[in-house]
């Protein structure tokens, strides 16, 4: 099972904290290959650049997530500090991203290490290149895959298709899961269903409206220049309170 997301995405936050949390509660982990893919909605610029969806807050916690996979590759180590991270960006406190070393028990220094020598960023270049091959390709974040195969809108009901993949004893887990897929089947066809939030790939002006349009300017990766985050940090200073 693969999700591609971005760290500061609250609806990519609030999968990771509220939903993929149940494979290791509900004892799943140990017949799933969970891979975490960083990146999202990013753009990658022909000098080398990237421009995450969110921010350069962002790129910078991706690049940290990704060097916390890269050192601890299994998901019952990294997948703590992850949902650590994104717990706090659920609250709107992700500059404290930092305690999670002390939460989760992990060394800070080789993580510092592979950001700082820029191995993060390569990290970061590498998922790129891996999301933006996607076939089908990704329609917004979080993008779910079981076995290759896209969850699209059903993202949220991925163990159901975990349990049917799956060709092993089945888990206690899994009990009830079939019959989840084929509800949502029987709902699909008998008319419109519910669509779970997510951080589009774009915005169009329906989404401008219904997120609001500084939303979407960030959706569609517009980049402060360097005077207007002056700007934005000065005014931060002066917050009506």
């Amino acid at each position: 099972m693969s999700v591609y997301y971005e760290t500061l995405c609250p609806f990519c936050s609030g999968f990771v904290v509220n939903d993929l949390a149940r494979i290791f509660r509900d004892g799943l982990s140990p017949v799933v290959d969970l891979r975490l893919v960083p990146f999202g909605n990013g753009r990658v610029s022909p000098d080398g650049s990237i421009t995450c969806q969110h921010g350069e807050e962002e790129c910078q916690l991706n690049a940290i997530e990704a060097c916390v996979i890269r050192l601890w590759p299994d998901a019952e180590q990294h997948f703590p500090f992850i949902n650590c991270i994104e717990h706090l960006a659920l609250t709107q406190k992700w500059n404290a991203w930092q305690s999670c070393f002390q939460e989760t028990g992990l060394a800070s220094q080789p993580v510092m290490d592979c950001y700082n020598s820029g191995y993060g960023t390569q990290l970061q270049l590498q998922y790129a290149a891996e999301t933006n091959a996607l076939q089908p390709p990704h329609q917004f974040v979080p993008w779910v895959t079981v076995n290759g195969r896209p969850l699209g809108d059903d993202y949220t009901n991925f163990e159901a298709y975990i349990c049917r993949a799956y060709d092993g004893e089945l888990p206690e887990a899994c009990r009830g899961k079939h019959l989840a897929i084929a509800q949502q089947t029987r709902a699909s066809r008998g008319g419109k269903i519910h669509k779970p939030d997510r951080c589009p790939c774009s915005c169009n002006a329906e989404e401008s409206t219904k997120v609001g349009h500084s939303t979407c300017l960030l959706h569609r990766g517009v980049v402060l220049t360097s005077l207007e985050r002056h700007f934005s940090r000065k005014l931060k200073q002066f917050k009506i309170r």
